[in-house]
């Protein structure tokens, strides 16, 4: 046999032959799966193979090999009169249950309806008609299955189809939910585990990881408001902390509010700590509490968890991050007063009960504003403007500006004005 006289077909399936004669001939191949066997030409080609397959066929003497690719169905082109059937072993690759009933399950159930007796290769195409309710095998005589309504099995098949259908319907549905819920939990992961910062959830944890952090402090500790424990055990062991920070050439600096100077036992700790190098200040206006180590790591309160406990924290490492929170202590540190545990200066007699302006008044000159703008924003000339600052200065008997400033910094209306500012929360 020779070059001339091979036939090759590409399609859903494709058995090919090898003939002779001169006409030229079209034919479709059919099927889904993929066989591979030997077999005589016999007629019209019939393949079984959804995707790729070789067959090969021998009509006498040495056989050729046979390429079918694709799905649906093909056509071959044959130098000659006939074709080749090709039986035997193959592998089978079906989607039919996916995508509806195969042509070679088609072929098989209208050849049970008119009794034709089963093929060796019909094994693949009749386990699909048997998956679709079409066919029904009698375990006494496997090789005559009985062929079923084709109406009542499509409904079936169709109920089935639509409640799967339902069932994926439902499901994507409530991915988006699930997905809502889960991210919650795996945010709360990266929140608690992430390189940046650690989130500290029970003030014992804190108090103990600022331990940590102070104990190997090697330059500088800034403190504002102090983080972690209250009480008196907790003030303790931060004063044995700060105090062996110290010993070591630590740097401790630390910031109060203005209120914590009538605190008498805060007022004993500055003063002890103030002994041994310590500086601190209070500032009558709001900041942040927070707790910086070297300037590489630092501790403020949670502003992120809603439900986290009244003295949670962030444990931060990024330096970034870091150096930002060490610059806004600073900036709360160069306005604040220098405290060495001196209790807080009374008003005098008759200060109390100031207008609504001179507070205006006694604000600007704090901040430093020109006096000139505060007469403008308060609607009063210049002059009326002076007589009030000279009618301050006498009542806190401040010979300068400057001293006038301090006074109300340290002014109990002043405290009152920055509690209400800060909101029930501070």
């Amino acid at each position: 046999m020779d070059e001339d006289n091979c036939a090759r077909a590409e399609g859903a399936g494709a058995g090919t032959g090898c003939d002779t004669g001169p006409d030229i001939r079209t034919r479709p191949g059919t099927g889904t799966g993929t066989d591979v066997g030997t077999g005589t030409g016999i007629g019209a080609g019939v393949g079984a193979g959804a995707d790729r397959g070789f067959g090969a066929v021998a009509e006498s003497g040495p056989f050729r090999a046979n390429h079918a690719t694709g799905s649906g169905s093909g056509f071959g082109t044959d130098p000659g009169t006939g074709s080749g059937l090709g039986t035997g072993p193959g592998t089978t690759d079906r989607t039919a249950d996916r995508a509806g009933l195969s042509p070679a399950a088609r072929a098989l159930y209208a050849g049970i309806t008119r009794g034709e007796p089963l093929a060796p290769g019909d094994g693949a195409a009749l386990r699909e008609l048997v998956a679709w309710r079409l066919v029904a095998v009698d375990p006494d005589r496997p090789e005559a299955p009985i062929a079923l309504d084709p109406q009542e099995a499509g409904r079936r098949r169709l109920d089935e189809g639509l409640r799967e259908l339902a069932a994926r319907a439902a499901g994507m549905a409530a991915v988006p939910g699930v997905a809502d819920e889960l991210a919650l939990h795996f945010e709360r992961a990266k929140w608690r585990s992430g390189s940046g910062s650690e989130f500290l959830a029970e003030p014992e944890q804190v108090g103990a990881r600022i331990d940590e952090a102070v104990g190997r402090a090697e330059s500088e500790l800034l403190t504002a408001q102090p983080l972690g424990p209250a009480g008196a055990d907790a003030r303790e062991a931060a004063d044995a902390r700060d105090s062996r920070a110290l010993a070591r050439g630590v740097s401790v600096r630390t910031l109060y509010r203005d209120g914590e100077r009538d605190d008498p036992a805060i007022r004993d700790r500055v003063t002890r700590l103030t002994a041994r190098g310590a500086r601190f200040r209070t500032l009558a206006a709001a900041f942040q509490n927070c707790v910086v180590v070297d300037r590489r790591q630092a501790f403020i309160p949670d502003h992120v968890v809603n439900s986290s406990p009244t003295h949670a924290a962030w444990h931060v490492m990024d330096r970034a991050l870091v150096a930002f929170i060490a610059e806004g202590f600073e900036d709360a540190w160069r306005r604040a007063d220098i405290w060495q545990g001196d209790a807080r200066r009374t008003t005098p007699d008759g200060v109390a009960g100031l207008t609504h302006r001179q507070r205006e008044i006694l604000v600007d000159t704090a901040a430093g504003i020109d006096q000139r703008i505060t007469a403008r924003r308060l609607n009063i000339g210049l002059r009326t403007l002076t007589k009030e600052l000279g009618v301050l200065r006498a009542r806190w008997g401040a010979p300068t500006l400057a001293a006038l400033s301090y006074q109300w910094a340290l002014s109990a209306e002043r405290r009152r004005m920055a509690e209400e500012a800060a909101g029930p929360a501070e």
